[in-house]
């Protein structure tokens, strides 16, 4: 008797719930937008900066690439914006489209890390 309780009601429910949170997961992907920037930055370091900086409630993932200095980031707007996200890229020393880091912070970075800025 117990096992056919579990055939019949209990196993159908965990898998509909299952189905449920599969849902609910596709759902909010529809949420995220993705947007490739330029990052100043030469190194490994910079790279870790810079994703550090992005990591905010709303990001769901960021990479930034030593080569191309492209930043790509899959973010939500409602939570955050990109031009926040910019903004707190500068903040740690390396520019964007819109923002230029302030000089004290990027002159504090270590030596590798100072590219070669625009003036």
């Amino acid at each position: 008797m117990k096992t056919t309780i579990k055939k019949f009601f209990i196993l159908p429910m965990m898998a509909t719930l299952f189905v449920w949170i599969a849902n609910m997961s596709n759902a909010h992907a529809a949420d995220y937008k993705t947007d490739t920037i330029i990052v100043n930055g030469n190194c490994g370091m910079c790279k870790q900066r810079i994703i550090n900086a992005v990591t905010v409630k709303g990001v769901k993932s960021a990479n930034w690439n030593e080569e191309t200095q492209q930043l790509t980031i899959s973010y939500n707007p409602a939570k955050v914006t990109l031009d926040e996200l910019e903004q707190r890229i500068a903040k740690v020393g390396h520019d964007t489209p819109n923002y230029k880091a302030p000089d004290e912070v990027y002159n504090a970075l270590h030596g590798c890390c100072q590219y070669p800025r625009e003036k």
